[in-house]
């Protein structure tokens, strides 16, 4: 069902990717591959149709699953999970226990296997490993992680590594390939950015998915959907399926704001936990740039105003590209409409 809000699994439940889906097979063959766009773009349901279509066996690790400051319990835990798929090329590895369809990965002690050995052992076969919301990898192990994969990318042709990202920015900070200093600098990666759905695309996906539940909808409130949500396939996905059940556009809209401003309060708290003046910061520069504050000498201004007092053009600075690493903004306004609404409801 197009309206199932779950990650797709299976190339005829997934709507107008067949381009990228063709690319990701032109590209199967390099070392290191970058999926990226905006939350709800579906990067996720693109990765795991690819990965189930293809013939090469796969390791798929969800890093959203990572604390932030993780450890090697952590994120050997989370590759054990992801590699049932891939039994029999680990079995016989020392410091990996196999009981049944359960793996276990010695992340300490005389049978602790590096993550670099790992890699070289997993290269006996052909391989991909994929990394979904690579961006969480950032934090304590960072580095070597990267060591890792830049070792495999160097020596390790079997294997070809597949990251997403949709906190693009903090995904470019985790690779760091332009810093000289980084395990990765120079390495050379193919990006798929997914694109949101154009008007006509978008409307053949809620028509579709409409006529799945034998349910007949106004050309006009199609259209209003559209327009509300801005061709993003998961919140399109998301819409028909509240639709389906309300047959309220304005309990949809009111619904997908409230989601996204549950998700902005979380973020502003992160920031109130560093100390409440960064967090209130935080706050009114999303209100200002969903008010249509769209340049700096603006965004500046309505901050001061706010505040009662003149912010730094470095404080600002901070604030602006902290935003745009995590995919909110860019350009002085918001990549996704809905979360401009949920901004304006902000309050202290």
């Amino acid at each position: 069902m197009l309206f199932d809000e779950r990650p797709k699994v299976k190339r005829e439940e997934l709507f107008d990717r067949e381009e990228e889906l063709g690319e990701l097979e032109k590209n199967i063959d390099r070392p290191l591959i970058l999926l990226t766009g905006v939350r709800r773009i579906g990067k996720t349901s693109l990765l795991q149709v690819f990965l189930n279509e293809s013939n090469i066996p796969f390791i798929l690790t969800d890093c959203r699953k990572l604390k932030e400051n993780y450890g090697w319990k952590d994120l050997y835990e989370l590759l054990a999970r992801g590699s049932n798929r891939v039994i029999e090329i680990l079995k016989g590895i020392k410091g990996i226990r196999i009981m049944g369809n359960e793996i276990e990965i010695s992340w300490k002690g005389k049978n602790f296997v590096s993550l670099s050995d790992l890699f070289d052992h997993l290269n006996k076969k052909r391989l991909i490993i994929a990394f979904d919301e690579a961006q969480r990898l950032r934090g304590p192990l960072s580095k070597e992680i990267k060591e890792a994969i830049a070792h495999a990318y160097d020596y390790d042709k079997n294997l070809t590594f597949i990251l997403t990202g949709s906190e693009v920015g903090l995904l470019y900070d985790f690779m760091s390939i332009e810093d000289p200093s980084s395990p990765l600098y120079g390495r050379f990666y193919h990006e798929i950015r997914l694109e949101r759905f154009n008007k006509d695309a978008s409307f053949n996906f809620l028509r579709k998915g409409f006529e799945e539940y034998s349910l007949k909808v106004k050309d006009e409130v199609i259209e209003e959907i559209i327009s509300f949500f801005d061709g993003i396939p998961g919140w399109l996905t998301f819409s028909g399926n509240l639709y389906v059940n309300f047959k309220d556009v304005e309990r949809v809209k009111e619904i997908a704001v409230n989601v996204a401003l549950n998700e902005l309060k979380n973020l502003i708290e992160n920031k109130r936990r560093i100390s409440e003046i960064v967090g209130r910061r935080y706050l009114y520069t999303l209100k200002c740039i969903a008010d249509g504050n769209s340049s700096w000498s603006r965004l500046e201004r309505c901050l001061s105003d706010r505040e009662g007092t003149t912010i730094s053009s470095s404080v600002l600075s901070n604030i602006l590209k902290q935003l745009e690493s995590v995919s909110l903004i860019k350009d002085y306004d918001f990549l996704d409409p809905i979360y401009k609404e949920a901004s304006r409801r902000l309050s202290l």
